[in-house]
This record gives C-alpha cells, sequence and structure tokens, in this order.
C-alpha cells in the first residue's frame, strides 16, 4: 500500500506503509481484561461532535454525538484504561463549554457504572470568565459548584487549573488556602492538577510564580499539608526534571501522574528512585499500543514495554508540537483515521488549527508504531482528506 504525502517543503513523496499494527487481543467486557496494569493509568479522552446538528462551530456549543463518544470511552475500558473525563484533551475550555461539560460527567460516569469502568473527572471554573473583577470568593464557588456535580453522581474528582484563579490570585498562599479549603470539604481523595502554559498561555506562573522551581515548593507544601485528601498530581510541563524533583518529594502513598507527553515512556518505567502513573492526552490515540506495551511491563519486562512505547514518542511530540493546545487536533484526526468516527470534525471548528503537512505526518509516524489499527481504512481515510484539504490525489 502506497500513498503520496505532502512534505513541509512543498514537495510530495510516496509512503509505503507498514501496516503493522499492534493491539491486545480483544476483551469482551472492562472486566474480563487479562489483568491489570502496575501502574495507575488514565486515558484523557476526546469528544466526539455531531458534525450535522452544530450549525456554526466558531459561535455556538457542539451538539455532541453521545453514543460515539460513550463507545470511545468504552473502547479505552476494554484495553484497561481509566479514563479522565472532561479534561483538556475533550477541548474543555476551547470549544466545550461547562454545560457541556456537565452533561459529558453525567453521561460518562452513568456509562461507567454500567460498563464496569473507572473515570476521574474534571472540577473546574470555566462557568467563570476571567477578569479584574473575579474575586477568590467567586472562584472557589465556582470550584464548588463543579465539585457539587460530579461528587452527586459519585465520581472522583481530577481538581483542574484554573484560568479565573491563575488571575485572581495574589501569590502562593492565595493558592494554599483555596486550594486547602477545596480539599477538605472533598468526600475522597482527588488528582491535583497542574498544567503549564504551552498547554493554556493563561495558566502562566499558576502556584503563583512564574519560576517553576518556586511553584512546585507551593505545590509540595500544598500536598504535604493536605496529604490525607490527595491521591496524586498530574504534572504537564514538558520537561521531566521538575515531575522528577517532585516526584521526589511526594509524601508516601501520594502518586505522580505523568502528563508528559514528551517523556511518558521513561517516566512511567521509571528507575531505583521510583516511578510515574499516567494521566495523559497521547493514551487516547495510541491506547492499543500502550496496553500492550503497559501489559509487558506488568509482567516484568521493562525492557519489551520501552521498545513498545518508545516508538510512539516520535508520534506524541509532533501531536503535541507548539502551538502545543492545538494537540487536540491530531488526537481527533487519528480517531477518525481508526474508525472510532465517521467525520473530521471538532468543537470549535479546531479540525482547521493544523495544516495538511501535519497530518500527513501523523500518519507516517502513527503507522510506523503500529497504531494504525485498519490500515486499509486509515490508507482510504487519508487519501480522502488529502485530496479535498491540499488537492492530492491518489
Amino acid at each position: 500500500m502506497h500513498i503520496r504525502l505532502p512534505q513541509i517543503d512543498g514537495s510530495v513523496k510516496t509512503y509505503a506503509l507498514k501496516a503493522s499494527p499492534i493491539a491486545p487481543a480483544p476483551a469482551p467486557a472492562p472486566a474480563a481484561r487479562p489483568g491489570p496494569f502496575n501502574r495507575s493509568v488514565y486515558a484523557a479522552a476526546h469528544v466526539v461532535v455531531d458534525p450535522w446538528a452544530t450549525v456554526d462551530p466558531w459561535d455556538a456549543a457542539p451538539v455532541i454525538d453521545w453514543d460515539s463518544t460513550l463507545a470511545f470511552r468504552e473502547h479505552l475500558y476494554r484495553l484497561g484504561f481509566k479514563v479522565a473525563e472532561a479534561m483538556d484533551t475533550a477541548q474543555r475550555g476551547m470549544g466545550l463549554d461547562w454545560p457541556v461539560a456537565r452533561e459529558l460527567i453525567q453521561r460518562s460516569i452513568g456509562h461507567a457504572r454500567a460498563v464496569g469502568g473507572e473515570l476521574a473527572c474534571g472540577v473546574g471554573t470555566d462557568q467563570l470568565a476571567p477578569g479584574p473583577q473575579v474575586s477568590l470568593a467567586q472562584v472557589e464557588a465556582a470550584y464548588r459548584e463543579q465539585l457539587g456535580v460530579v461528587e452527586a453522581e459519585g465520581g472522583r474528582v481530577i481538581l483542574m487549573a484554573s484560568r479565573a484563579l491563575a488571575r485572581a490570585a495574589n501569590g502562593a498562599d492565595d493558592y494554599h488556602a483555596l486550594y486547602g479549603r477545596i480539599l477538605n470539604d472533598c468526600s475522597q481523595p482527588v488528582i491535583l492538577h497542574w498544567l503549564g502554559p504551552m498547554f493554556d498561555p493563561a495558566l502562566a506562573a499558576y502556584w503563583g510564580s512564574a519560576d517553576l522551581a518556586t511553584a512546585l515548593e507551593t505545590v509540595a507544601r500544598l500536598i504535604a499539608d493536605n496529604a490525607a485528601k490527595v491521591e496524586g498530581i498530574k504534572v504537564s510541563l514538558l520537561d521531566a526534571r521538575w515531575e522528577l524533583e517532585l516526584r521526589r518529594r511526594l509524601p508516601p502513598g501520594v502518586k505522580m501522574y505523568t502528563g508528559d507527553d514528551f517523556n511518558y515512556a521513561e517516566l512511567m518505567a521509571g528507575d531505583e528512585a521510583g516511578h510515574s502513573h499516567g494521566l495523559l492526552g497521547i493514551f487516547d490515540p495510541i491506547a492499543p499500543v500502550a496496553a500492550v506495551a503497559l501489559a509487558q511491563l506488568a509482567a516484568g519486562r521493562p525492557r519489551e514495554f520501552r521498545q513498545l512505547l518508545d516508538p510512539t514518542v516520535a508520534l506524541s511530540r509532533e501531536i503535541f508540537r507548539a502551538p502545543t493546545r492545538h494537540y487536540k487536533a491530531g488526537v481527533v484526526f487519528l480517531a477518525w483515521l481508526n474508525g472510532h468516527q465517521a467525520h473530521f470534525s471538532m468543537a470549535a471548528g479546531l479540525s482547521s488549527a493544523r495544516g495538511p503537512v501535519h497530518y500527513a505526518k501523523l500518519f507516517e509516524l502513527a503507522d510506523a508504531c503500529g497504531v494504525l489499527s485498519n490500515p486499509e481504512l486509515a490508507l482510504a481515510r487519508m487519501k480522502q482528506f488529502l485530496s479535498v484539504n491540499c488537492g492530492i490525489a491518489g
């Protein structure tokens, strides 16, 4: 199988597909999967929009295709993953507003309970527009409103970073005090969320300082003071040294969840000093390959784990390249190529956030590491995409 792919220099090259997908044997239900991973692993999942009903994607909230959205979550459960729901990968704050996110949370918790899946849901403040008039009390009330929705459904919580808090806080003490009050009132331990400005520029200087060493001190103190209410922390800074430093300082029983889509393989493999667990957007498109790799790690074969997962890192680095916030486009594109949805359409029209050369590179890298689960389907869809978007036929 061959395809003509556009290149950044304006040329077109003929690419011969490897066409060797990697996937575990299918499991009949989430509870019947072959065995647990020896890491706690969440895949942050995307949403599937209804492109017929979403008439004006730039100017209105998306209409969600609930059947396809929940079917994708069941796909992740069957592979052995937990789901991180209503997070950045679901275009939270970049196309998915709070009313739609609330319905997503409610539906997903009910669905997970019905099929035996595990999930945790993002709690943030995105119903509150950041601005100079917003007070810390309003930020706290917004957090509590969303916390109430998740806990009313019996769900677990990921306490997301807040754009409004980043704007309203005057320093580290404001973060420490507000988070402390919220954590004290949570019914069960939560996962904290440190998302760097490469993912969302509005989160610059989170925890009260643009200096990462100073911010890390604030986070470490917050966790130490509230360890009984913190299951773990997700760190997404795309720089392994900060994750390693904070991981070293976590109290016993508090997990480090890597959100580093550049260095996840080595961070989850770990070393003599410890390892990270996973809460990653990249596990949405690479889930079958990652499931096979994680099974190898659980069986005590770290070398085989790295042999399977390391080749996916090049794909992840292209998906998450700057501007990193547009990574969702690559995630949804691969879901379309792999047959998890019938179209390549996104909330807020963000399929246009990347160009055809980027998508061509994703196709090639996904094939190289075994992520194209149905190469014939992916090839047909890629040819269709290139014909429409840049006039390359055949």
